[in-house]
């Protein structure tokens, strides 16, 4: 059951080996995203392509509502590992599982009801619309098995295990990036589906994905895998569960206010026509790449951080969390760098329209050094959370985004010109990383103390720092 990489030997090293599955992992997944959208793009036209900026914004936002359990229970699996309390860690699984089932059924009954409501609420352009609902109606359907794959992966990674969740995603991504064309235009026995085909795609590969991810750790045996009589533990108990919801629905708010705030955006966007919403989505995908070192790295501290904030090593958290700064400036400045470099041909990958390329150009030539600061931003918050600590954090996040970020982008959009849209990026990511660095330095998250979580005796942070 041991999983003693996360808890000890260099820092350094364990941030770094245990972040590449993730990296790779992330850069599968863009890799999917861009192929697909290359396929809509090129061949479909730019409505179709905007039409899937507006159904991603959608999906993000119902992903924020189930991404703060995942997380929850990523977190304590890693507590309960670290403190090497195993049949804790699996009572997690039971529960969290079942939620997921349960809860990810209702999400997805009541977006499919409310589908043209919420591209509405969007201002989605008219000759977007025809496209956006025919792919985000096959595309809710993925939701159930998209948050059971994240939750199970999740908690892999909080048992140390990053590699495994990359194997399977390997698949998914290799199913998904096959059968778009040949849905899409029909081919061979295929019916010709359009845009349609790309969400189908989409949802095949997810479920062939969980399936086969599920078979294999109780082939392998796993150490998560319940049997026998730890079956009982997909009853939810009601302590737990209290416990991941308090944690989980803080992490799920913090999202729900980032995809809110992306909604907002591209609402905005959408008033300024077409052409601004295709250049968005073709930068959009391109800094998503920029953004991948320091998601897989946040990922990878959060996880790293819990383990030892269960074994009660508060030194190698704070390492941890130095090491992560230092890999994000580096490979997050590296490939940002890049993108100044080629930015013409990255956006033709995507989009071929001479008006579109070029207002992509000036969207990156804004944005792509400004996610630096995100990365920055996402280790603190990483750091923090791997203790339980989320209320400050959703606090800020708010702070930042609707206090600060959207109220500019509207106003000074309004009277300067659409370039403050792209202005808010590094506006918003400046101010969240002022006011974490203060509670990362200040705040109360280094006094937690997990007896109240295990029943025992523990040093606290404070000691420890």
């Amino acid at each position: 059951m041991e999983r003693t990489q996360l808890i000890e030997g260099s820092i350094y090293k364990t941030v770094f080996f245990f972040s590449l599955p993730l990296l790779f992992g992330n850069i599968l997944q863009s890799l999917n995203g861009t192929i697909n959208s290359i396929w809509v793009g090129h061949d479909l036209g730019s409505n179709a392509f905007a039409a899937t900026a507006n159904v991603n914004n959608i999906n993000f936002l119902i992903f924020s509502l189930t991404f703060g359990i995942a997380m929850a229970s990523s977190i304590f699996v890693g507590q309960h590992y670290g403190a090497k309390r195993y049949d804790e860690a699996k009572q997690v699984i039971g529960t969290g599982f079942t939620f997921f089932v349960l809860f990810s059924i209702v999400v997805s009954v009541l977006s499919e009801v409310f589908a043209p409501n919420l591209l509405g609420l969007l201002r989605t352009p008219a000759s977007v619309i025809p496209y956006a609902l025919a792919y985000l109606r096959i595309f809710i359907l993925t939701v159930p098995f998209s948050n059971l794959y994240n939750f199970v992966t999740m908690a892999l990674r909080g048992s140390g295990d990053s590699k495994t969740p990359f194997y399977f995603l390997l698949i998914s991504v290799v199913i998904d990036t096959g059968m778009n064309p040949v849905l899409i235009f029909g081919l061979g026995p295929f019916p010709k589906m359009g845009i349609a085909g790309s969400a189908t795609a989409t949802l095949s590969a997810q479920v062939i994905c969980l399936l086969c991810l599920v078979v294999f750790l109780y082939w392998r045996k796993h150490p998560l895998s319940l049997r026998g009589k730890e079956l009982a533990y997909l009853w939810p108990r009601a302590t737990l569960m209290k416990l991941m919801l308090q944690r989980g629905m803080s992490m799920g708010l913090q999202i729900l206010v980032v995809s809110t705030s992306s909604m907002a955006l591209i609402t905005l966007v959408n008033t300024f026509g077409s052409t601004a919403v295709a250049a968005f989505n073709a930068s959009m995908n391109i800094t998503n790449y920029i953004s991948m070192p320091a998601m897989a790295i946040g990922a990878s501290v959060s996880n790293i951080c819990s383990q030892n904030v269960g074994a009660n090593q508060w030194d190698r958290v704070k390492r941890t969390f130095e090491a992560g700064l230092l890999y994000n400036v580096v490979m997050t400045g590296a490939l940002a760098g890049l993108v100044y470099l080629f930015n013409r041909d990255v956006l033709h990958l995507f989009i071929t329209e001479p008006s579109v390329v070029a207002l992509g150009m000036h969207i990156n030539d804004i944005t792509a050094w400004s996610f630096i600061l995100f990365g920055v931003m996402n280790i603190i918050v990483s750091t923090v959370r791997s203790t339980g600590a989320v209320l400050f954090p959703l606090l800020i996040s708010f702070v930042a985004q609707w206090l600060v970020r959207i109220p500019l982008a509207y106003i000074l959009a309004d009277h300067a010109g659409v370039d403050w849209i792209w202005w808010s990026f590094p506006m918003g990511f400046f101010v969240s990383d002022i006011l974490l660095l203060i509670y990362y330095f200040h705040g109360g998250w280094k006094r937690i103390n997990l007896n109240r979580l295990y029943g025992v005796e523990a040093e606290t942070a404070d000691e420890a720092y």
